[in-house]
């Protein structure tokens, strides 16, 4: 660590063992990203938290900076946190705009390193050192430490005079405690010299040093005015503002503030001398409430709902509603939509909002990581039962179109609605789609006219999923073969079995019964063809059993292996069984006795048997005449269906122990013995077997194949996956494909009187002025929670949706304009949002919880957009 010039007698130099450490403080986000990414990198130990608060005078009053004639210092506390929330699970924990994190230099290296490789596309080399454009953005602050006896705490005092003035500015905004809450994460571990584990006692060189201060100089990097850092990749050098000038520098070169190019740090001095800055307001985070704040700014620019929201809307409030919660949130919602329009407004802390919305809605209270696009939903739903027009709904009864025309249904159907919902939501942001749900069985039709607030398009993949499975013959004529084949990422199961189908060129008379193997036994089957392949993982292993369509109903056996240990007292087999390979499975015709499940098995085995020369030369009668007598127990494609079975010579086989067993093979229910045959009862359809072999016979079969399945996908240590690209026309037309009802959503058909699996048809029949569309980003199914990071190609100046509409007649201008964009950046267990806006002729802004951006147009499309908001271009 650099060590400051300072004479003062009462300061002690803070430094590493080496004497040589730097320490940076950087953004907990910009550092949290590159750690979690860099694969292969082991965790490095969890981080100190501190909860940063102003300082405390002698007097008990607050204390943010000292000021008199002889000096100007800021103060303030760090408290020691002992439950970090860094162990929670829920949330966005540490990735707020104030957050940082304390990292050793070479920490600081590997981690702008990783942000340079994302960043662009180079080739990886074996050596690494910072660029000289990063090494400018580093600078030196010069902090004075000690110890409160009182509380876990540090105090820390930055000064004028160790400091020079630029440098002093920038500390007082990046530490104005006062404003929002701050964490600083120490990762570098120079805070444990401090204290000791039990009382909280600074030392030096083992005295005590509590009424001394520490000089530690920290190297600041990412937090100038001319640098901002977006979810962890450090973005081109911003312009800059200096010194309450409305000039701004980039590189010393002065330019306006009109540039695209540049990302601006917009300070509430720049807001409010800019011309037309009304609006420009962030929103402060209080803790995990990107979300909000993304949905908010959202809606703060949707041109009808300000200019209703700073007029009167107070007349139209509905305290009646017992929907409604009593305007509470219209009037929150309203108070914050006039401070985010004040002029020369500084950034907002929306708490009376967040209280309000967490009184009403408990699933947002706290300050856990949320789903803008659900408080989005909320919110509106909210409003419009606030703003309701109607104070008293009448009763109304859909009736179906009964073979009536669509466009009189439609209206009847509207009308209905809006006799019991009239606000502004329901003018500006309300549309109406036809439903079409038809009976698989009588083929009823079913129309009705639905009212919506937003769209939920799902998004198609265009990436194909390579996979490897086993193909497994259950008539002892082949070994093992494994295929490699392609799928949709997103198919479904019977796009898997078409293909793999198509790859072992399966027979006409012939089926594959898909099994997941794992330790030895299936633990399902893949039987439905519509399961989503999203529930196979790249690490699961997957086995495509060859059966006969002919002998489908025959019971199925199932046969798993265990090796008996090489032990013998007085001539019987003694010790622990252990489980090996894989489960076969055939079909078994005839009787379920002893005889014929034997040859059936032994059957199975024939393609790995030993052929050496020493073992060729053994005589073994049971398995020379076991694939032969076996013939008329599994049936396959062109065999007989003879059941008049040879028997096995009992002598030759007893060796092999039978156990009927559970699906997992570790329980041995019954021994299937010679006289015994199986009942009917025991068998059901599926039989499990277990069969027990001695050492010396396992030697007569090669079963490396049996206990070696490739995985379904084996990723490479650097491979890196393709971007996905899709259309928004596509995601649209994926949303209104016909396609059938899930099990869990069946239709009552008032003709069949019974539930069906109906097939429903959506089509967009009335379009809202304001249109809100939302990309299912977040997938869930029974074992995964994903994101899809898929690039959507939305338009920017003409969504044009005249090809979707199914109602011609009438209907308003069919074109779209993009005016907001909420984004979410990261994983599905944390990450950060943030809104891109149109504001003020053709000039996008970037609208990061309390800071504010001018973008370049050519930014807005990204593979964080979420939720997508339009407004209709009236046509000329």
């Amino acid at each position: 660590m650099d060590k400051p010039a300072d004479d003062s007698p009462e300061s002690t130099q803070l430094a590493d063992p080496d004497g040589e450490q730097r320490v940076y403080f950087v953004p907990y986000r910009w550092w949290k990203d590159a750690h979690d990414s860099m694969a292969g990198e082991p965790d490095e130990k969890r981080g100190i938290v501190y909860a940063a608060s102003p300082a405390s005078s002698s007097y008990g009053g607050p204390m943010k900076i000292i000021n008199n004639i002889f000096s100007s210092d800021l103060a303030f506390n760090l408290r020691r946190e002992e439950s970090p929330a860094q162990d929670r699970e829920d949330g966005e924990v540490g990735v707020s705009g104030r957050d940082f994190a304390l990292v050793s230099g070479e920490m600081w290296v590997q981690a702008l390193k990783w942000h340079s490789d994302s960043k662009v596309a180079l080739k990886e080399s074996r050596s690494f050192s910072a660029a000289e454009d990063d090494m400018s953005d580093v600078y030196p602050l010069q902090l004075r430490l000690s110890v409160l006896r009182e509380a876990n705490s540090l105090a820390v005092r930055i000064s004028k005079k160790d400091n020079a003035v630029e440098l002093f500015k920038r500390a007082c905004k990046i530490f104005s405690v006062d404003i929002e809450l701050m964490r600083i994460w120490d990762f570098s571990g120079q805070t444990t010299l401090f204290f000791l584990n039990d009382n909280n006692r600074f030392i030096k060189d083992g005295s005590r040093m509590s009424d001394q201060e520490v000089l530690l100089e920290l190297q600041i990097y990412g937090l100038s005015d001319s640098i901002k850092c977006r979810e962890g990749k450090k973005d081109e050098k911003a312009l800059q503002y200096c010194n309450g000038i409305n000039s701004l520098t980039i590189n010393g070169s002065t330019c306006n503030g009109n540039s695209d190019s540049s990302r601006v740090y917009m300070s509430s001095a720049y807001q409010s001398s800019e011309a037309g800055s009304l609006g420009l307001t962030g929103l402060q985070n209080l803790g995990n409430t990107c979300f909000m704040n993304s949905s908010l700014q959202c809606l703060a620019h949707t041109p009808k709902l300000v200019d209703y929201f700073l007029g009167d809307y107070a007349r139209e409030m509905n305290h009646e509603n017992p929907l409604g919660m009593d305007g509470e949130i219209a009037l929150a919602f309203g108070d914050l939509i006039r401070k985010l329009w004040a002029p020369g407004a500084t950034p907002v802390a929306p708490r009376t909002f967040k209280s309000k919305l967490a009184r009403f809605a408990p699933q947002f209270s706290g300050y856990n990581q949320h789903d803008s696009q659900e408080l989005l939903a909320f919110l509106l739903d909210g409003l419009h039962e606030d703003l309701n027009r109607v104070k008293c709904k009448p009763y109304v009864e859909a009736k179906d179109a009964d073979g009536r025309p669509d466009e009189d249904v439609a209206d009847e159907y509207w009308r209905y609605h809006l006799a019991r919902n009239d606000s502004v939501i329901v003018d500006v942001c309300q549309g109406q789609y036809k439903s079409t749900l038809v009976c698989p069985v009588c083929k009823k039709v079913s129309v009705t006219f639905d009212p919506f607030m937003y769209l939920s398009l799902p998004l198609p993949s265009t990436t194909m999923r390579t996979m490897t499975l086993t193909v497994i013959t259950t008539y002892g004529s082949t070994k093992l073969s494994p295929y490699t084949i392609t799928v949709p990422k997103f198919g479904k199961c019977e796009d898997l079995k078409r293909a793999l189908s198509a790859a072992c060129s399966l027979g006409d008379d012939e089926t594959l019964l898909l099994a997941e193997i794992y330790n030895g036994h299936i633990i399902r089957y893949l039987g439905e063809p519509t399961d989503s392949l999203t529930l196979i993982r790249d690490e699961d292993r997957l086995v495509a059993y060859r059966l006969s369509k002919d002998s489908e109903d025959l019971p199925l056996v199932v046969f798993m292996h265990q090796r008996m240990e090489e032990q013998s007292i007085q001539g019987n087999f003694s010790g622990c069984c252990k489980s090996f390979g894989i489960p076969l499975v055939a079909r078994l015709n005839g009787q379920a006795d002893r005889s014929n499940i034997c040859s059936l098995y032994l059957r199975l085995l024939n393609p790995f048997r030993n052929l050496s020369q020493d073992v060729a030369n053994e005589n073994d009668c049971s398995e020379s005449s076991g694939p032969e007598d076996a013939s008329s127990s599994t049936i396959g494609p062109g065999m007989s269906n003879n059941s008049d079975v040879k028997k096995v010579d009992s002598t030759s086989d007893s060796e092999l122990k039978l156990y009927l067993t559970d699906d997992k093979g570790i329980t041995k229910d019954r021994e299937i013995l010679m006289s015994e045959p199986v009942v009917q009862a025991e068998m059901s359809r599926r039989l499990n077997v277990l069969v027990c072999w001695p050492e010396k016979r396992i030697k007569k079969y090669d079963t490396s194949p049996l206990s070696s399945l490739p995985e379904i996908f084996k990723t490479g240590f650097f491979s890196k996956k393709a971007q996905e690209t899709v259309s928004l026309y596509k995601c649209l037309e994926a949303f209104l494909t016909e396609e059938p009802l899930g099990p869990d959503d069946m239709w009552y058909c008032p003709r069949c009187k019974e539930h069906r699996q109906a097939s429903k048809k959506l089509d967009l029949w009335r379009l809202p002025e304001i249109l809100v569309i939302h990309l299912k980003r977040f997938s869930y199914s029974r074992f995964l929670k994903n994101k899809l990071e898929t690039y959507v190609d939305f338009p920017i100046d003409n969504l044009d949706l005249s090809a979707y509409i199914a109602c011609k007649n009438g209907q308003s201008s069919c074109r779209y304009m993009l005016y907001a964009v909420s984004n979410h950046y990261g994983s599905m267990g944390g990450g950060h949002y943030t809104a891109f806006v149109h504001h003020g002729g053709n000039r996008w802004y970037d609208f990061d919880d309390s800071h504010v951006y001018p973008i370049s147009l050519e930014k807005i499309k990204t593979s964080a957009a979420y939720v997508l908001f339009y407004r209709r271009v009236i046509e000329v």
